[in-house]
């Protein structure tokens, strides 16, 4: 078994198919988008294949350390997961081509007007061992 991070993303992938932002969705596209996401969770539970999952707040910070005494740093020119990342799931699977099947499956969930919202979802796997380096 493999296990493979699912990335959903507020922006930066490609635009999706049904690219309505959910905040302009009803209540009950919301509703149906959650119950799509708890369904799919739920049969990888049956299955043997699912590990975690989360959704996002958008509020977030970034931390450092930035030397004894100084203010860590907030912001800056960089992009924040919190304006990019909407939520994770992880799941544990026999081979890549069944994560592929997954997240494609997962990019399916409903959207505006109740259709599917095609969206593009980041698949990565987790390393399996630290990378061994030699000189």
């Amino acid at each position: 078994m493999a296990k493979y991070l699912l990335l959903k993303h507020y922006r930066g992938a490609p635009a999706a198919a049904n690219d309505v932002p959910m905040d302009q969705w009803t209540p009950e596209e919301v509703s149906a988008h959650v119950k799509y996401m708890k369904d799919f969770a739920d049969r990888l539970k049956r299955t043997g294949e699912f590990v975690d999952e989360q959704a996002l707040s958008p509020e977030g910070t970034f931390v450092r350390y930035d030397g004894e005494g100084r203010p860590p740093v907030t912001d800056g020119p960089f992009a924040e997961t919190k304006d990019l990342i909407a939520g994770w799931m992880v799941i544990d699977v026999e081979t890549h081509e069944r994560a592929l099947e997954l997240a494609a499956e997962l990019s399916a969930a409903p959207g505006a007007g109740g259709k599917p919202i095609h969206e593009w979802l980041e698949l990565r796997p987790f390393m399996a061992a630290p990378p061994c380096i030699t000189e």
